[in-house]
């Protein structure tokens, strides 16, 4: 199985005022105060609760398409405009990341930066990887603060946007597709970065693995996915029976089903990384996403029992294009995208964001899927299958990709209608 996945954050800026914040002090990389230990876990509910929004919002922007997307990356990108907002832009953002638990800045900072550490989990030639990357791409002529250039020296990297917009827009369509793996090369369109640009605030995600019991192309054959009540389509569907663990869980009303990958090349240890496909009764989709919470799935999960399952899962392939704005507005950012935006313990300078687009692909085959994502601002027929060894995915049905270690969620999606994939 390969998933690949990007999500890169660009923020282009309408507005520059010179040197209105020159004076004031920046609130990260100072405080010298003790950090909880618990930041890193901490940092990672902010991010499922996050998730979980997000995907309340574009199923209500979208609620008949398929939808897939990075909440890992998104949530990483939009982290960097925190560390660098104040006033109501810092408000809106630790509302809508949920850092509510963190005294201050270096809280979160310091979480970040466990986080960063630990991302280069696995080498290329392993089975499962997962790596990510951000980058503070800024306009050579925009005056930024010392402290940016103390703590995300890793992540700055300076562009002529002004005299050269073009040739910034393919480097930084260079560093998408090779963080990706060529999968998505070209996602800042033509026009997309001008000389008007003054900031791209970016995250890249790429994740590969392979299922630890994989489907045999031989037993794939098509078979019958209910849209609705009156209405079909035949897919690819692919068959597995084997040890999975499997829950009922009654409160969210669905079968919980972990899918593991393996973390090595000898296909005997799994990892920490699972797709975790979550299936309702075939009218209950929308009940189940609104009892969806971070401590209902970790319930959800910790009911899961080994037990052998026939498996019945479609091949599945699309793409998936969204506008971020009304989104994100949707769960409260706004003053980001507005003339009151205040990033000024990154800049000297007043910016305003102007755009955000989200790009997400995923395939999933008999080996595994393969996923990709990027950001740019500028259920059964019957309520209980007829045996409980079945776990048919001939509806609807929900699936996150879950790392067990960090708890986060790396991507997440909603497959509803084969006719939809592209």
């Amino acid at each position: 199985m390969a998933l690949l996945s990007l999500q890169i954050l660009a923020l282009f800026l309408s507005c520059l005022t010179a040197g209105i914040y020159a004076q004031q002090v920046c609130q990260i990389g100072l405080d010298a105060t003790e950090v909880p230990h618990t930041v890193r876990a901490d940092l990672y509910r902010g991010e499922q609760n996050f998730t979980l929004a997000m995907l309340q919002a574009i199923n209500k922007a979208t609620p008949n398409e398929n939808i897939f997307f990075s909440p890992y990356s998104t949530y990483h990108a939009l982290l960097l405009a925190y560390f660098g907002a104040r006033g109501e832009t810092e408000a809106e953002l630790t509302k809508a990341l949920s850092l509510g638990w963190a005294k201050n800045k270096n809280h979160v900072l310091r979480g970040y930066t466990l986080e960063r550490s630990s991302r280069m989990l696995r080498s290329k030639d392993m089975p499962l990887q997962f790596d990510s990357a951000d980058r503070i791409y800024f306009d050579k002529d925009v005056a930024i603060t010392e402290c940016v250039q103390n703590v995300f020296l890793q992540e700055l990297a300076s562009l002529d946007f002004q005299n050269n917009a073009e040739q910034c827009r393919v480097e930084i369509n260079n560093w998408i597709s090779n963080v990706t793996k060529n999968e998505i090369p070209d996602m800042l369109k033509s026009g997309d970065v001008d000389a008007q640009t003054k900031l791209v605030l970016a995250n890249a995600a790429y994740f590969k693995g392979q299922w630890s019991n994989k489907f045999d192309p031989k037993d794939t054959k098509k078979d019958i996915f209910y849209t609705s009540e009156s209405k079909h389509s035949f897919v690819d569907m692919m068959h597995k029976r084997g040890t999975y663990n499997l829950a009922l869980d009654e409160n969210l009303g669905a079968y919980v089903l972990e899918m593991p990958y393996v973390t090595s090349n000898d296909n005997e240890k799994e990892s920490d990384i699972s797709m975790v496909i979550i299936l309702p009764p075939f009218h209950n989709l929308d009940g189940v996403l609104a009892k969806l919470t971070p401590e209902s799935l970790d319930d959800a999960l910790k009911e899961g029992m080994a037990r052998e399952v026939d498996v019945s899962l479609p091949k599945f392939a699309f793409e998936q294009n969204l506008e971020l704005i009304p989104i994100l507005r949707e769960i409260g950012i706004n003053s980001l995208f507005e003339k009151e935006c205040d990033l000024s313990d990154f800049f000297k300078n007043s910016l305003q964001f102007g755009d955000a687009k989200h790009v997400a692909k995923i395939s999933v085959d008999e080996e595994g899927s393969t996923a990709s994502a990027a950001t740019v601002l500028f259920s059964f027929r019957s309520a209980r299958p007829l045996e409980p060894t079945k776990f048919e995915c001939n509806h609807p049905f929900l699936f996150v990709i879950y790392d067990y270690n960090a708890k986060a969620i790396l991507f997440t999606g909603i497959y509803r209608d084969p006719k939809t994939q592209k």
